[in-house]
């Protein structure tokens, strides 16, 4: 399988980095591949938000030898072009570029935002790596707004046990933190004093540190040697600096998702 329902909040721009995530997949013989999905999930409208709101979320992925395009599990990238620079049954380390499919966030999205600016889509540069055995997988990735759009560095570490009652039904669950930079934290979380003067909310400066703790359970069922039907549950604690702001008005949110994926 080269693709599957990867990082939910990242694919909408929603809540960059603070993403359910799925175990990576194995990878298929050297040559030519494909894969076509689609999912479809409840989600905040913000990081932060009170109220949700229902993502359509297509899937695609394309593979040659170790280039790729598409979906990343190992990196959760929504969507990306890369290159694994190695690889083995055990451990993979690649670097990724992707960008944000839509907004993260518009000042429309809830009354509290008016007066704030919308926080505009970019490119991000992605190395990551990943490390997998039959019964648990450690996902690491490390990011960088090359967009020039403000929105910093994230580093994401996500750990997840994974069991198989029978052959075709994976079960996965685990923990996994986001850390992200004081230019990050600010973009998506920060009031400035120009934005307190046309919002009214209170002038914020959040720090560097952690910007999100989750725990994800997800299910993949294999149909057939081609078709995959997966769901997935995300619960994320906005912790800290980040969860103090003015902007958020849940630190404690969930994330739903179905989809399925065809390969060939």
């Amino acid at each position: 399988m080269l693709l599957s329902a990867a990082a939910v909040h990242a694919a909408t721009g929603s809540a960059p980095a603070a993403a359910a995530t799925t175990t990576p997949q194995d990878l298929p013989d050297d040559g030519l591949h494909y894969s076509l999905g689609f999912g479809a999930f409840v989600a905040p409208k913000y990081s932060g938000s009170s109220d949700n709101h229902v993502v359509p979320a297509p899937l695609f992925g394309v593979r040659y030898d170790r280039y790729f395009i598409g979906t990343v599990p190992d990196a959760n990238v929504p969507f990306g072009v890369g290159a694994y620079l190695y690889r083995d049954n055990t451990v993979r380390v690649g670097v990724a570029v992707s960008a944000d499919l839509v907004k993260p966030r518009k000042s429309s999205d809830d009354a509290r935002l008016t007066g704030m600016p919308d926080i505009e889509r970019t490119a991000r540069a992605t190395l990551f790596a990943s490390y997998n055995l039959d019964w648990v997988s450690v996902v690491g990735a490390a990011t960088q707004d090359i967009g020039g759009k403000d929105q910093g560095a994230t580093a994401t570490l996500d750990l997840l046990g994974k069991y198989r009652p029978t052959e075709q039904l994976t079960l996965t669950a685990g923990p996994g933190v986001t850390w992200g930079s004081s230019q990050n934290n600010q973009t998506f979380y920060g009031v400035t004093a120009e934005d307190s003067a046309h919002s009214g909310l209170a002038e914020y400066t959040p720090g560097s540190g952690l910007a999100a703790i989750r725990f994800s359970v997800g299910a993949m069922y294999q149909l057939d040697k081609r078709w995959t039907l997966g769901a997935r549950i995300g619960a994320t604690h906005l912790p800290g600096d980040v969860g103090d702001s003015p902007i958020v008005e849940k630190k404690n949110q969930m994330t739903y998702g179905v989809f399925t994926n065809y390969s060939f």
